[in-house]
């Protein structure tokens, strides 16, 4: 009779759990629901210009998540120019969204007296693409994108390690070393090429060179005459990398007579790699870089959930691989 009685009352139990379960499981699915962020207000920066290369993806990635999630997204593009950002980042301040995604270009020491009055203001705010950690740390906020210097060394260990580079090879290394934090990945490339022995010509980038990677032909040029034995020329972004073979023709050479290497992939670079021109790049997967910041935001305002963080370094592409991204490249996507 024990057992019996203990039967039903398992019964009883099994059949009130799978009740409760039903319950749980009708109520989850009523919680979900189609454009969740509908009504909230984010202003999201896509650091270059309309149509640049690099810009256009990331542009891409917020609009697919303002797609998935319904946000209402305003776009500002800059041209790359920190001192554009650090007003825009003014103006979006004072227009009160509840979210900014900005990119971190202009550094902590611009960023930091904005970022206190947005958080004054309740404005939730995410960085992307250049990190600006004493920022996060007193204000809050997230990141995603490359953790800068750190990229920048794996880019140089693996050039070093796949060319067969040694120590008294010749390697130009070009960025905008102005801008502190945005700088560190090249500086990275520099001290990973130092640790082998490699004798590093530090090259200033002209400003425009994001918005117009044709200005940096007489600088690049010029350095390749008074480095007549450069190995490999590194490049700061995505558009002066695919613009490699224009560099390398004014100079009067072939491809593969120096290396060219940087970062990013981009329907230019595609095709450099195709020609030649281009050996190695670092894929930051910039669409995560505008669609991660607009989820993270809706998520901090909506359900009140904490900022994200997501390293996007994401690997290598080089000759051997590029024509498993060609197609995504060029439909702006990586």
């Amino acid at each position: 009779m024990r057992s019996i009685a203990l039967g039903k009352w398992m019964t009883v139990v099994a059949l009130a759990a799978s009740g409760i379960m039903a319950a749980h499981s009708t109520a989850s699915a009523e919680a979900l629901r189609d454009n969740w962020c509908s009504g909230v207000k984010i202003r999201f920066f896509a650091g270059g210009a309309e149509g640049d290369s690099f810009a256009s993806i990331v542009y891409n990635g917020a609009v697919q998540a303002a797609k998935d999630t319904g946000a209402q997204v305003d776009y500002v593009f800059s041209g790359w120019s920190s001192e554009k950002m650090v007003q825009q980042l003014r103006e979006a301040v004072a227009a009160a969204p509840q979210g900014i995604a900005m990119m971190g270009h202009p550094g902590n020491a611009a960023i930091l007296p904005l970022a206190e009055d947005a958080s004054k203001a309740g404005i939730k705010m995410m960085y992307q693409n250049v990190p600006v950690d004493e920022a996060v740390a007193k204000f809050g906020g997230g990141y995603v994108g490359a953790q800068q210097n750190a990229q920048g060394r794996a880019l140089g260990e693996e050039a070093v390690r796949r060319f067969g580079l040694k120590e008294g090879d010749v390697a130009i290394v070009l960025s905008d070393w102005s801008q502190e934090e945005r700088a560190q990945r090249e500086l990275g490339t520099i001290q990973a090429f130092e640790v082998h022995g490699l004798k590093v010509v530090k090259l200033q980038a002209p400003q425009e060179l994001g918005t117009d990677p044709n200005s940096g032909i007489p600088v690049i040029t010029a350095a390749i005459t008074a480095n007549p034995d450069v190995k490999l020329i590194a490049y700061p972004g995505g558009q002066p990398l695919g613009n490699a073979q224009t560099y390398m023709e004014a100079a009067g050479k072939k491809p593969g007579d120096i290396i060219n290497i940087g970062f990013d992939t981009s329907p230019q670079i595609i095709d450099a790699f195709k020609g030649g021109w281009v050996h190695l790049t670092s894929d930051q997967q910039p669409f995560l870089q505008g669609y991660m910041p607009v989820l993270s935001l809706c998520q901090q305002v909506v359900y009140g959930l904490g900022a994200v963080n997501v390293d996007t370094g994401a690997g290598f592409v080089t000759p051997d691989n590029y024509q498993a991204v060609a197609d995504l490249a060029k439909d702006g996507l990586r």
